[in-house]
């Protein structure tokens, strides 16, 4: 396919991806749009000028909205056919590329809108599911020979995490305060984090209501997942350490995460699917799935100091996933949890086996034993102050690239 709106061969945004997000036009207006290289598309425009009068079902303007919400809750027949629609319209040659009226009306340079939140989020979950990751830190912080816990191979361990305060790329995050217990001392300190940490997630998007008692399958998982982002799980080691027994996370998570703004469908990665790590002991039967349900997609983090360049100290890939988006939503309902349009689960840090793909600070420097060196002299055991810490995420194959942007956020002081 090739359209009418130009645009770079390494763009992330090629008429093979039609994201969808929600922005600020000319400062004035706040609307759903797509996007295809650097050109931001007004979809409410759009649907005003009667290009999606075809499709059965689309009746309301729904992208004159502040979230995509009430788009996505349509179901996929017709958000899949609203998405072919606009790749339609953005080919060479289509009704649109003449329509110099709308384009006008209806096409922005990126650098004259502003993203935001692009859904509103009921619940978030965030699970646990990288074996590498799982591992690296059973090693650090309990038993190496047995560093994985009893249960981590049957089933994907997750944790309810705090919906409100997850914001999109671009928004500052303060330095979380909190209890920490130093290792030489004998009773908790309190004060803003000594070990703050990112790590590097994805997370999908649920587009249906279920009711109480319900449940979702593996097979039926799909339909009810309506896209990705990019998700960076800020985490507060030392709070972390002190709070977590016996519960779990709580303060050292919730005080934020990031989303990248444009949200990707899983029709946009069809052609990056691939096979599964082989998970050994067999899974439940609740959890077993057919075909391939992890995909290919490159990820990539990049810490700045401030004034200073980008230092690449991450790169990674989202197949190597141990647990899929179709076993995490299954056994998150199998016990009659519902879920909302809207819903985020984030996968949980993703890592590799090579040192080099470890998704957070606490592996790559493990626990700060082996600091990073920066391309300005200086080196991080964890990510200070004026830090800004960017993930990219992109999938190619044959010719064929989607991606989701970045996320970015940087960390200012405690208030």
């Amino acid at each position: 396919m090739k359209s009418f709106v130009e645009y770079s061969s390494h763009s992330d945004f090629s008429i093979y991806n039609i994201p969808f997000g929600v922005a600020v036009f000319n400062k004035e207006y706040i609307g759903c749009c797509t996007r295809i290289g650097d050109q931001v598309i007004d979809l409410a425009t759009l649907y005003d000028f009667g290009y999606f009068e075809e499709i059965d079902g689309f009746d309301d303007n729904v992208f004159e909205a502040y979230t995509l919400n009430e788009f996505i809750e349509l179901g996929k027949p017709i958000t899949n056919a609203v998405r072919k629609k606009i790749q339609e319209l953005l080919l060479e040659g289509s009704m649109l590329s003449k329509d110099q009226k709308t384009i006008e009306e209806a096409f922005y340079d990126l650098d004259k809108v502003k993203m935001m939140m692009p859904i509103h989020i009921p619940n978030y979950t965030d699970f646990y599911s990288s074996i590498e990751h799982a591992t690296n830190v059973g090693k650090m912080f309990r038993d190496p020979a047995n560093a994985l816990l009893p249960n981590w191979k049957h089933l994907p361990v997750g944790y309810h995490g705090r919906a409100s305060s997850i914001v999109v790329s671009g928004t500052e995050i303060n330095r979380p305060k909190g209890q920490m217990k130093p290792a030489d001392a004998d009773k908790p300190v309190f004060g803003p984090c000594k070990q703050l940490d990112f790590e590097l997630e994805m997370a999908f998007i649920i587009n249906k209501n279920t009711e109480m008692g319900e449940s979702i399958s593996t097979k039926q998982a799909e339909e009810a997942i309506f896209g990705m982002v990019i998700f960076n799980d800020w985490s507060a080691r030392d709070i972390q350490a002190w709070e977590y027994v016996p519960l779990g996370p709580f303060l050292a998570k919730n005080f934020g995460s990031s989303i990248s703004p444009w949200v990707v469908t899983l029709e946009a990665l069809e052609p990056f699917r691939t096979n599964s790590p082989i998970q050994d002991p067999e899974v439940l039967d609740y959890l077993q799935f057919e075909g391939d349900k992890n995909y290919d997609i490159n990820l990539e983090v990049y810490l700045q100091p401030e004034n200073g360049e980008q230092n690449l100290i991450c790169e990674s890939n989202y197949k190597h996933m141990y647990w899929n988006m179709t076993q995490q939503l299954a056994h998150h309902t199998v016990n009659g949890c519902n879920v909302e349009v809207g819903d985020i689960y984030a996968s949980g840090t993703i890592s590799g086996s090579d040192p080099k793909s470890f998704g957070s600070m606490l592996e790559l420097t493990w626990r700060g034993q082996n600091p990073i060196p920066l391309n300005n002299g200086q080196e991080r055991k964890f990510i200070d102050d004026q830090d800004t810490v960017t993930m990219k995420g992109w999938a190619e194959k044959d010719g064929i690239r989607v991606g989701f942007g970045e996320v970015s956020g940087k960390i200012i002081p405690a208030i």
